[in-house]
């Protein structure tokens, strides 16, 4: 018996078909709002990146007809926007869902849990990294460092910040998701869907009542370097190493040789002990 290429999982190399053209409504409205985009840069190449935001707000994901889109009103090559819009995590290559329900998966998150709310939500949804639930509203995918480290663990929906969670809290959200419950970020501006937040991402300003004006600020760990570099102190707070007790001892102002935790102290460096320079042990090729 014969087999053809395909039968046996063989592709040729076949170029694809060119990308299907937007209806000209479509491409007459994405135009006007891309010259809009393109007259912010004195270089209209430096627009690409919102123009993918663009063309992501209008199907969900970036298709190739929103890449051809793009192409055409930059004057690139489909090769040079294919290259871009792989490059960056933020640009989805497949469909996906209203909500993008992110887990940090990033060191601190991980050990405060993150890991188990990650695990939990797949079983629990039934989806892998990367996947979309059946009824098209949750894809869920593990994520990098959300820079929320003292909220940690964190998930975000449509990059909105989602704190201090754990497995159950998690799992309330984004049951809440998919039965179309109201659910409010920790912080920030209210939750809208995944196309909405890509016009925002594009440039466009977000009409909301209210979603200008709501804020997240980082937390009192996250500004404890600030307050230091901007010369303020505040209360000296030993932390103690487990299972060593602690002393009863009141707060007071530091002084500039005092440390703000007991695993803070100099460490032996090329600066702090001549006696033990760092540096390469050998000439480079040797």
């Amino acid at each position: 018996m014969t087999t053809t290429p395909s039968d046996r999982g063989v592709s040729l190399g076949m170029p694809q078909l060119p990308a299907p053209a937007y209806p000209d409504d479509v491409r007459a409205r994405l135009e006007t709002d891309a010259r809009e985009v393109i007259a912010r840069y004195p270089d209209s190449r430096s627009a690409l990146l919102p123009l993918l935001h663009l063309v992501q707000a209008e199907e969900g994901h970036v298709t190739r007809t929103g890449m051809q889109f793009c192409a055409d009103v930059l004057g690139l090559t489909t090769a040079e926007v294919t290259a871009v819009a792989t490059f960056y995590s933020m640009y989805r290559r497949r469909p996906s869902g209203d909500y993008q329900v992110g887990v940090c998966t990033n060191t601190l998150c991980a050990v405060m849990g993150g890991d188990a709310i990650f695990e939990e939500l797949q079983e629990h949804l039934g989806v892998g990294n990367g996947e979309t639930t059946d009824d098209g509203k949750v894809t869920l995918e593990h994520i990098e460092c959300n820079a929320a480290c003292d909220f940690a663990p964190v998930v975000m929906v449509n990059w909105e910040f989602f704190d201090n969670q754990d497995p159950q809290s998690a799992k309330r959200l984004v049951d809440d998701l998919r039965a179309g419950r109201p659910v409010s970020p920790t912080r920030g501006a209210p939750l809208c869907t995944f196309k909405e937040t890509a016009r925002i991402l594009a440039g466009f300003p977000d009409e909301r009542d209210g979603a200008v004006d709501a804020t997240g600020s980082a937390g009192p760990a996250s500004l404890a370097g600030l307050q230091l570099a901007k010369g303020e102190t505040a209360p000296a707070r030993v932390v103690h190493p487990r299972g060593e007790a602690s002393q009863d001892t009141p707060p007071h102002d530091p002084s500039p040789a005092e440390h703000l935790s007991s695993h803070d102290a100099p460490q032996d460096t090329s600066a702090s002990d001549p006696a033990h320079p760092a540096g390469p042990t050998a000439e480079e090729g040797e």
